[in-house]
């Protein structure tokens, strides 16, 4: 691991009068913060959401598709989950396709859970509808120049300018929610000197690819080559997700549409697999492998969730699922503050939030090694890497083991 600081924010002066008094603004309007706003919301919090891009842009963006079963419970629990119980595929295992051969790992046998396919831009468009639309809550789109001030006071406030008046607005509140993502405004607003990123980079890319095609199997195939590691994840009875491994920043228009099947048919081939059906590619851009921690995820009145504290690389699936760990952790500590007078929540949200994150970072490093040394080129961890793999498919305890941190519990370790 590497650390790094953040930089210095800018520093601006606030608009002359405010436009209104909210708790909690929430700057982002992704699974985390819309995750917390509906939960403040359903607890009769007032809060504003704040999102730089239009409804239709967040509800079609393409990302994350697998969601852990305790996720899901918890978003049942909370009213939350209705279109991912009505609509989304359940996973109970995985198949590993390395040296010509086919291994069906069955998590949901050694764990008792599931992984849930829904795509986030459902997710994201459940919950808008859940805030905005059934329970009028005030989020506004589009919104430009996205500041925050005194975070570190008594009298923390956000401004903006309204897109559509082109005015500077301010909203005066006592905490903030920031859940913008890894280049949003709220990350870069914490001091240098208060905050650390540690960070890992894995030194190689993912070409993801999003196919208009059937999928071509029923579960995740995780294809171990030696011309580079690629993966087949279902999305919908027409969508596939498929990555490859590719150099870090490599030019998506390297790869050509014939390229592309073609290094998927040859990564992803094993005895008795069912042939690949191609389609168009909606899809197609390069994604560097790279983890990152911010420590820790508060300052003053300021609280950090989602990528905007933390990456972890789509190794794992971990990403969405930390995202919802920390909005259901904090928006439950911002109704106990407000709703109760308990802020022992707010106090302790960035250590109970940054066990889990730490758990699903080592994750997805370890089963990076072992997705990777194959194609690694390097013999010592192609050796460990097949070493790993043997010892999951032949010990009891390591499978049971390696199902319980694939599927994530209920429970931080």
């Amino acid at each position: 691991m590497t650390s790094a600081s953040l930089p210095t924010p800018a520093i601006s002066a606030l608009p002359d009068a405010p436009e209104r008094r909210a708790p909690v603004v929430v700057i982002g309007a992704g699974p985390a913060g819309l995750t917390v706003a509906n939960i403040l919301r359903a607890a009769s919090v007032d809060c504003v959401v704040l999102e730089t891009e239009s409804r239709e842009f967040i509800e079609r963006r393409p990302r994350a598709g697998f969601v852990e079963e305790w996720a899901v419970r918890a978003l049942e629990e909370r009213g939350f989950a209705e279109g991912i119980t009505a609509r989304a595929q359940a996973h109970h295992e995985c198949e590993f396709r390395w040296a010509g051969e086919r291994r069906t790992f069955r998590y949901g046998e050694l764990s008792g859970r599931r992984h849930f396919v829904y795509p986030q831009p459902l997710l994201v468009t459940d919950l808008v509808r859940a805030y905005a639309d059934r329970a009028g809550g005030d989020i506004r789109f589009g919104v430009r120049d996205v500041t925050l001030h005194g975070m570190d006071t008594a009298r923390p406030a956000v401004s903006y300018t309204d897109p559509e008046t082109g005015q500077r607005v301010r909203v005066d509140c006592v905490a903030v929610a920031g859940c913008d993502g890894a280049r949003g405004v709220t990350r870069a607003s914490l001091p240098a000197e208060r905050v650390s990123v540690a960070r890992h980079d894995y030194g190689i890319g993912w070409l993801a690819l999003l196919a208009e095609a059937p999928p071509s199997s029923d579960c995740v195939v995780f294809g171990l080559h030696p011309r580079g590691f690629a993966a087949h994840m279902a999305r919908s009875p027409r969508m596939t997700r498929y990555y490859l491994e590719c150099p870090p920043g490599d030019d998506p228009d390297n790869w050509s549409y014939d390229r592309i099947w073609s290094e998927l048919r040859t990564r992803l081939d094993a005895a008795g697999a069912r042939p690949l059906t191609e389609g168009r590619l909606i899809e197609k851009r390069v994604l560097d492998m790279h983890n990152y921690v911010v420590e820790p995820m508060s300052y003053g009145r300021l609280h950090l969730a989602g990528d905007a504290a933390h990456l972890a690389a789509p190794i794992a699936a971990k990403g969405m699922n930390l995202a919802l760990h920390d909005a259901l952790l904090l928006g439950d500590a911002l109704v106990a503050r407000w709703a109760e007078g308990d802020g022992s929540g707010l106090r302790g949200y960035s250590d109970a939030a940054l066990r889990r994150v730490w758990q699903y970072e080592e994750f997805s490093e370890w089963f990076s090694e072992v997705l990777h040394g194959t194609s690694s080129g390097d013999p010592f961890k192609a050796g460990t890497a097949a070493a790993r793999l043997r010892r999951l498919f032949g010990s009891p305890t390591a499978a049971t083991a390696f199902a319980d941190l694939y599927i994530g519990n209920e429970v931080d370790n």
